[in-house]
């Protein structure tokens, strides 16, 4: 039943890409990783897949999660939120591990940035354009080249772009060795 539902989140969610591509519209898929809100360019967002355990690394960063068969395909698995500064985290044991990875997702890369690589979010919030958002704020000076523009709604929510396509050329993303 659960595979089901996400089916049909993953078949609306298809459907909403297609239409943000063909009204040309600067869209996002809108996430949630530790405690921040991220908006990935949907042009550089891939597949999105159900929480899969990856076999771990030795050796490697702490974010760097491990390896997981995708597909058929071996990927990357690296922890959106500890990458970017949060604490390493695991689902505690019980019922709240089982919720926790029920809305967990892997997001992998597009294709076309030719790095085979999903990152763990802990929540697809939906896609987002930007007349969802009331005001927008460029990344402070000194801030890593692949955080973008930081925007925020109506009610407050602030939420920042990330920009997938320069964050998988960092050579700190690219060395997940410890």
């Amino acid at each position: 039943m659960a595979r089901e539902a996400l089916r049909e989140f993953q078949a609306r969610l298809a459907s909403r890409l297609q239409s943000a591509h063909a009204t040309n519209v600067a869209a996002w898929l809108a996430v949630e990783a530790g405690s921040g809100r991220y908006l990935f360019p949907l042009g550089q967002a891939g597949e999105i897949f159900p929480w899969t355990a990856p076999t771990p690394v030795p050796y490697t960063q702490p974010w760097f999660l491990g390896v997981a068969n995708l597909r058929g395909g071996l990927w990357g698995v690296a922890q959106l939120s500890a990458f970017l500064g949060e604490p390493p985290s695991r689902p505690p044991a019980g019922p709240m591990a089982d919720a926790a990875r029920e809305q967990a997702r892997l997001v992998a890369f597009n294709d076309v940035l030719e790095v085979n690589c999903a990152l763990v979010v802990d929540r697809l919030v939906g896609l987002r354009g930007v007349e969802a958002f009331a005001t927008s704020q460029a990344p402070a000076e000194g801030a890593p080249p692949w955080l973008g523009a930081t925007y925020r709604t109506a009610q407050g929510e602030s939420w920042q772009e990330l920009n997938l396509q320069v964050l998988a050329g960092q050579p700190e993303f690219l060395s997940i060795g410890a």
